[in-house]
């Protein structure tokens, strides 16, 4: 679905299999965030060819973070060319759990290594500007990337509609997600694009989901 300037969703709203949202920036070069589960890529590449595109289309991937529900799936695009992207410690991440990934989720270092690193500050690819915020607590790596322009922020699973990311997780850590979720929620945002769940629309919703989490999620992690 097209949700605002030249960005869409292709959402995920299963109850039953574990897939992540992921966002197409139909820039030059098309970045794809999220690629999500590898079994469960048919519904991004259905998505992609609703808009006339296959997944040699896409230029950058990028993954907010490396758990395997938002990182598998970018082996597909070893052989297209595409670069991948995510955080450092991420890439420290996986190579540390690699023999738990490899078996229950078929990644090995070599198909899922990134081409560089995120890092927090500027990122321009192309005509597309991006200000990558490192956003640790559900893993050590995650990142937000907001697009001021748009007024867009997505934050993979830092925060979702009424919810905020599992930190009893390897890697997780409430602190770090707490302080993250404030730094986030002091920037001027009119569109939160989270990693599961439904978009959040308008700047006083926006506003009312972080105090919501805050509230009430705070007190619990």
């Amino acid at each position: 679905m097209h949700i605002c300037g030249n960005i869409y969703g292709f959402m995920w709203d299963s109850m039953t299999q574990n897939n992540c949202n992921t966002f197409l920036v139909d820039g030059s070069p098309r970045i794809l965030i999220d690629p999500g589960h590898l079994g469960l890529f048919d519904h991004v590449r259905e998505g992609l060819s609703e808009l006339g595109l296959g997944i040699a289309d896409i230029g950058l991937v990028i993954c907010t973070h490396a758990h395997p529900d938002h990182v598998e799936a970018v082996q597909l695009f070893r052989e297209t060319g595409a670069q991948v992207a995510y955080h450092e410690a991420e890439w420290e991440l996986v190579k540390t759990l690699m023999d738990q990934y490899g078996a229950a989720f078929q990644i090995s270092l070599k198909t899922v290594r990134p081409d560089f690193f995120l890092t927090e500050g500027d990122l321009k690819v192309g005509d597309t500007h991006f200000q990558v915020y490192h956003t640790p607590g559900h893993a050590p790596g995650a990142i937000c990337l907001y697009q001021e322009s748009e007024k867009v922020l997505v934050t993979g699973d830092l925060i979702f509609k009424d919810g905020v990311g599992r930190t009893d997780v390897p890697g997780g850590d409430s602190s770090q997600l707490k302080e993250s979720i404030r730094r986030m929620a002091a920037l001027d945002v009119e569109v939160v694009l989270p990693g599961h769940g439904p978009v959040v629309s308008g700047a006083q919703a926006v506003k009312q989901n972080f105090q919501a989490i805050e509230r009430f999620w705070f007190a619990h992690l």
